[in-house]
């Protein structure tokens, strides 16, 4: 909405009515062959003034403060631990020599090092939470979140599938779609961990790129 400045700084924030002419959705399946995101076109959309959030070439701004939330959200401490729960219950069933899997001691210091992790990044969690209640917004500290927390998740989902072994080669698309009743191929628990492994992989992009994250921290805290 303006080409004086910085680019960054001619950005208005519109809301968009997605029934409005000339708005289209493509969906996109992802890699666990789910449909969750899409692709979305806007040909010729006219918006009404009124749609205006904010003043006028401050989108930008206030993309950044929702950006900042949504990068502390992806953190997911509860999600995480939850996860870690069932990844032990996981490795509690699986047999590994003559005991179970949560009983090898290289497993075990694999799921012991993600536990500290989530233990350490709930900390900073907390600390971030009482700076935002106290009024003062996160910078560069919700860039940390999202790289850590994301890392966590994709940690937690590869070792359920190092966890499942072979169980893991039989992923079959069909069994996320309504009405499928086949008999699972291994382990009930196996079921899903495939598809949640793949679908994991998104995590380091969406709400900006781990890369673009790393870029703001260096940004924000050396200076660079």
């Amino acid at each position: 909405t303006s080409t004086e400045g910085k680019p960054q700084e001619g950005i208005t924030f519109l809301l968009i009515d997605m029934h409005s002419p000339g708005v289209s959705v493509r969906p996109i399946r992802t890699l666990d062959g789910g449909q969750e995101i899409n692709d979305v076109f806007l040909d010729e959309v006219r918006v009404p003034q009124a749609n205006r959030i904010g003043e006028e070439n401050k989108g930008w701004t206030y993309a950044k403060f929702l950006l900042g939330l949504e990068r502390t959200g992806i953190a997911a401490i509860g999600r995480s631990k939850q996860e870690l729960r069932r990844l032990k219950e996981i490795a509690a069933a699986e047999p590994s020599g003559p005991g179970s899997l949560a009983e090898d001691s290289q497993f075990s210091d694999k799921m012991a090092d993600l536990e500290i992790d989530i233990l350490a990044l709930e900390s900073l969690v907390l600390r971030i939470v009482a700076d935002e209640t106290a009024g003062r917004t996160a910078g560069a500290e919700a860039s940390i979140l999202k790289i850590r927390g994301t890392e966590i998740q994709q940690r937690l989902s590869e070792l359920a599938l190092e966890a499942i072994g072979y169980y893991a080669n039989p992923y079959i698309a069909e069994a996320r779609e309504a009405g499928w009743n086949e008999a699972p191929v291994g382990p009930e628990h196996a079921a899903n961990i495939a598809p949640h492994y793949f679908n994991w992989r998104k995590a380091s992009i969406y709400g900006g790129t781990n890369e673009i994250q790393k870029n703001i921290i260096a940004k924000m805290v050396l200076g660079l």
